[in-house]
């Protein structure tokens, strides 16, 4: 094949200069080009140059300690980041929190638009994605420190609606990746889990004037795809470096699965594939909440478990997951693999997966719980000197009607004991998660109220529902303590409900649910048992008979 395209990754390096806006393309490991991240990083290392860049991403890029942007992490290198989500570069975090270096979090989905609208050079990219949360200029514009001055965020009132500009800039070098590349650059992505935004990507910064840098894994002369598999079309491309083979990696996990390019399908997860433990409860949990023939968004970390749940229970075809990098259908891989999908229904650009999640597509969201507060704000971004960021939360929590939030009910190492007879609390985690109030808003709770949204709160020990009023508590474990276990590890008091019940006790048991099945102990009688707790006769009448005490609670 002619050579024009195709040069060297120290050669692709040194076309990067100094003050360079980069834009860089993944998902986790998917599509991240590992190979020219490393030859940006070794002539820094060497020159000391390119130095003082701007990075500009949308989904997190990394594997949380040494790979994906965690390569750009040097003192020097960066002037400035702007990206969706940190917590996979920890050392990126590292320099944002010690004010190293100007950062910015801005939601995962309206960084997406921004290539599009960047490459269509319309003036800015606007949204009412971030209103009322730590990206609305009224808080804190997404600044995530005191060296971050320029306001990229504005609020604006369009008939008599508010909406959110969010400000453009030129890109200089985008940094892709595909699997085969032509004569003429045109790239192909059979061998990858995800397309993601690389077709937007490109096209901003070709559209701006930069240079277009693409890894992959081969060469041909001519594709023998339709044209229709070309994902980043060769007038976009400027130069190509072949990879090594470690460095492409299809996930940051798995070297190659055929079952995330549709080449295989691959059977069902098992049901001993998950012990059962917390995070289990809370997916089972969880579950008993799917619509049959809804399609559903599971995020990152504890939600990852519902999808395989599903699947033990013969539920995973009961509706469509999807993930927002662009699966549909399917399951949802875990780890360091998430965002690819075995035997996916279809698989889409990024960028169009958040329109669909924008125009309130998703009909359940099932989202991480890290802290919380009487009026049901979320926070999942920030944690003292720890910088997660929001990701592609904000979209999805403001645009979806049914919102499930899933965590364990303390932070951190915790002890249970879980038998069919429920669970028992040995030792909390030492930290709160229900605390009188958020380090930072991610997620609103007041205006999912003015946007009647309905909005539950699962842990392994209890559920709350978020009521005009504030949170409701309206399920606990059988044999928890309410006040022991819940009241006491929690810094206010929630609303209790009247009709307070146990949670299923289902939940506890090793073997599976059978959720087709209606549990065989009569609901009546552990309701009246919560009654009893609720009238402070808990440590009395119910304490003094062994056989109906809450902490023998059980489907016997």
């Amino acid at each position: 094949m002619s050579q024009s395209k195709v040069i060297t990754a120290d050669q692709a390096a040194a076309l990067v200069k100094s003050n360079d806006t980069l834009v860089t393309g993944g998902f986790i490991g998917i599509g991240f080009a590992e190979t020219l991240a490393k030859a940006i990083e070794k002539r820094f290392l060497e020159q000391g140059q390119p130095n003082n860049l701007n990075l500009l991403y949308a989904a997190g890029q990394g594997d949380a300690q040494c790979r994906g942007l965690n390569h750009f992490a040097h003192e020097g290198m960066l002037k400035r980041v702007v990206g969706g989500h940190w917590g996979l570069a920890p050392s990126l975090g590292k320099m944002a929190v010690a004010n190293q270096i100007e950062a910015y979090n801005l939601p995962q989905g309206v960084i997406c638009h921004m290539f599009r609208d960047i490459a269509a050079g319309k003036p800015g990219t606007l949204s009412r994605v971030g209103l009322n949360t730590f990206v609305d200029p009224r808080y804190e514009g997404g600044k995530i420190n005191s060296r971050s001055q320029e306001d990229l965020v504005q609020l604006l009132e369009l008939g008599n609606q508010e909406a959110l500009l969010y400000k453009h800039f030129p890109l200089n070098v985008a940094l892709l990746r595909g699997t085969t590349a032509d004569a003429k650059g045109n790239i192909s992505m059979e061998r990858e889990a995800l397309p993601l935004d690389a077709l937007a990507i490109a096209q901003a910064v070709h559209n701006s004037g930069g240079i277009v840098l693409a890894q992959v894994e081969r060469l041909t002369e001519q594709h023998q795809l339709t044209p229709d598999r070309i994902r980043i079309p060769g007038i976009l491309v400027d130069h190509i470096v072949v990879a090594e083979s470690a460095d492409h990696p299809q996930t940051f996990a798995e070297h190659y699965n055929p079952a995330y390019t549709g080449e295989i399908r691959q059977p069902q997860q098992s049901s001993d594939q998950m012990e059962l433990n917390a995070r289990k409860i809370i997916a089972r949990r969880a579950l008993m909440e799917l619509r049959k023939g809804a399609v559903v968004n599971l995020g990152i970390g504890m939600p990852e478990a519902v999808s395989t749940v599903a699947a033990e229970e013969g539920k995973i075809s009961d509706f469509t997951l999807t993930v927002e990098p662009g699966g549909i259908g399917g399951q949802p891989a875990s780890g360091l693999s998430f965002g690819a999908v075995s035997n996916a229904e279809a698989v889409i650009d990024q960028p169009a997966q958040f329109d669909f999640y924008d125009g309130g597509g998703l009909d359940q969201a099932f989202l991480g719980l890290a802290e919380s507060c009487p009026e049901g704000h979320v926070n999942v971004s920030k944690f003292g000197p720890k910088l997660a960021g929001a990701g592609g939360f904000i979209n999805i929590t403001q645009n979806t009607r049914d919102l499930y939030f899933l965590g364990t009910f303390t932070s951190g190492k915790q002890a249970l004991e879980i038998t069919d007879q429920g669970l028992r609390i040995i030792e909390n985690g030492p930290l709160k998660k229900f605390k009188k109030q958020v380090q930072q808003i991610t997620f609103n709770g007041s205006y999912a109220m003015q946007c009647q949204q309905r909005v539950t709160f699962i842990t392994e020990r209890a559920v709350f529902r978020l009521t005009a009023k504030g949170l409701l508590l309206t399920e606990i474990a059988p044999g928890v303590d309410l006040q022991r276990d819940i009241l006491d590890q929690m810094e206010f008091t929630p609303l209790i409900d009247d009709e307070l019940k146990p949670m299923d006790p289902r939940l506890f048991r090793k073997e599976p649910m059978r959720l087709n099945q209606p549990g065989s102990r009569p609901m009546q009688q552990m309701r009246a048992l919560m009654k009893k707790v609720l009238q402070g006769n808990e440590r009395s009448e119910i304490a003094a008979d062994p056989e109906s005490r809450l902490c023998a609670t059980t489907a016997s």
